[in-house]
């Protein structure tokens, strides 16, 4: 029987389902960092289960009822509750389009996946991914042309709007038409710029993982990471997991380059950070959660790319680099290794690439990703197409399927529709980096003394405490001044690459 308040009853559902859904993220964390590689079938399961006990909650027969008696009501509500409740329809939307089967053999099909990735990822072994990751592509399909039709969009918007609430494909294409507009050239003027100039010296490794791991922790606990409800572990592609009160983020070392690891976790503390700052008193319910990846991206990319690639930021840390690694000389001067964190040049690893080339990166799996699931790419072709596009983006052709199109685990993850998603949150960053520089105009001196109270302060209250209360375009709107657009990141790239 529906409880007469109906939107208190909702609350105590999704509290609920909260909690089944956090569960799952720390096994899932779990499964990428500490599992041994023998109870995987066991964790499918167990991941599969709860996936399935998650979607019988949501779509419970008596839930379309009880959230129009709800929505009825609504005027009584809050503005908070207002939000919630339709974020809570959103999230019903979405989870009843789908049979339970569907979920959990998606929820099967992936945790299997993700398994095999890692082996042909090391092997650089497409053909061993092909069968797991073609299962994996069928199920998606299935899921977003199922979802397409609950929402009225194309396939590919229903599974980018599981990532970006209101995403859609439309809106992205004038963005990266926008960006490839003015990309290729300034490539090419940066590029020229830099040769122009001394190359920068190289710096002496090797790098001892203990101790890339002792800075890494010391500079993200300046920047404001809680130890005491997070932690940084290692795995084969890093990312953030856990809960907004148990944030756990991973990294990968090389001990030829720490920058690779450093700068990794500086961008998966941004997320954390995030994370850690949603509405505290909202954080059981859809409205407390991230509002989507274009944001939660913008996250982590300001403080990798903005914040801790600034001159400001290198000068605090150059320090603490020399005397974690034992270290003196030219090549570990300031300057240097300024030089050394911004060069631009095409790679073949996305999370290595430059801010200037990392979108081309992004622009190559959009598209190889919507020609995939509309059946105009066969799966088996996938490699041969990588190499055609990165040839055509970035000028350059991997080596082998492990630096081209094994490097994601996103797809093998489940992760259709995500990767727009990283240069959304590219183009959002500037925005509000810009933004909190002219509420604080003393911003980077700030960040010079190792000091992101300001920063963190600033996004606190005007991106990571606003949760799922307003849209994407609304909360960089109120925060920026203008909705998400190119302007902002094109000023930055000029500013930071090219000579005045």
């Amino acid at each position: 029987m529906i409880a007469n308040d109906p939107y208190a009853e909702l609350e105590r559902r999704f509290a609920r389902l909260s909690a089944v859904q956090r569960a799952s993220a720390i096994l899932n964390w779990d499964r990428s960092t500490m599992m041994p590689d023998g109870a995987s079938d066991d964790r499918a399961d167990q991941l599969a289960t709860l996936g399935v006990i998650a979607h019988g909650m949501i779509s419970a027969p008596d839930m379309p009822e009880l959230l129009g008696r709800a929505e009825a009501r609504a005027s009584g509500l809050d503005p908070w509750r207002v939000a919630n409740l339709r974020e809570m329809r959103r999230l019903w939307v979405h989870e009843s389009a789908l049979p339970a089967d569907l979920v959990e053999a998606r929820t099967r099909a992936t945790a299997a996946c993700e398994m095999v990735w890692r082996e042909a990822r090391k092997n650089a072994d497409f053909k061993a991914l092909l069968p797991t990751l073609g299962e994996v592509l069928t199920l998606v399909r299935r899921a977003g042309e199922a979802k397409a039709a609950a929402l009225g969009t194309t396939l590919y918007d229903a599974l980018l709007d599981e990532f970006e609430p209101g995403g859609r494909a439309a809106r992205i294409d004038v963005l990266f038409a926008e960006l490839k507009s003015f990309l290729p050239g300034l490539l090419g003027r940066v590029i020229e710029h830099q040769r122009s100039q001394p190359p920068p010296l190289a710096l002496d490794g090797p790098f001892p993982v203990e101790q890339q791991r002792k800075l890494g922790e010391e500079l993200i606990r300046l920047i404001g990471f809680d130890f005491s409800h997070g932690r940084l572990d290692v795995s084969a592609h890093p990312f953030t997991g856990g809960t907004a009160d148990d944030v756990r983020i991973t990294t990968r070392y090389d001990e030829a380059d720490f920058a690779r690891a450093l700068m990794g976790v500086l961008h998966e503390t941004g997320h954390g950070l995030y994370e850690a700052g949603l509405p505290r008193d909202w954080r059981r319910q859809p409205v407390g959660n991230a509002r989507g990846m274009a944001l939660h991206e913008s996250q982590s990319l300001l403080m990798e790319m903005q914040a801790c690639r600034s001159d400001a930021f290198v000068a605090f840390a150059a320090p603490r680099m020399r005397t974690a690694f034992g270290k003196d000389g030219p090549a570990w001067a300031v300057d240097n290794i300024h030089r050394l964190y911004t060069q631009v040049a095409p790679g073949f690893i996305r999370v290595d690439a430059d801010e200037v080339t990392y979108p081309l990166h992004i622009m190559l799996r959009y598209r190889l990703e919507r020609a995939l699931l509309a059946g105009d790419l066969p799966l088996g072709e996938l490699p041969g197409a990588w190499n055609e596009g990165m040839r055509d983006l970035l000028g350059i052709v991997p080596p082998d399927d492990a630096l081209g199109c094994l490097q994601d685990i996103h797809w093998p993850d489940g992760g259709w529709g995500y990767f727009p998603t990283y240069t959304l949150g590219a183009l959002a960053a500037a925005q509000l980096f810009a933004a909190a520089g002219r509420a604080h105009p003393d911003l980077l001196h700030a960040i010079g003394k190792g000091d992101f109270a300001p920063l963190l302060g600033w996004l606190r209250a005007n991106v990571h405490g606003k949760g799922s209360f307003a849209s994407t375009d609304q909360i960089l709107t109120e925060a920026t001044g203008a909705p998400l657009g190119t302007a902002a990141f094109k000023a930055h790239l000029e500013s930071r690459y090219l000579p005045a």
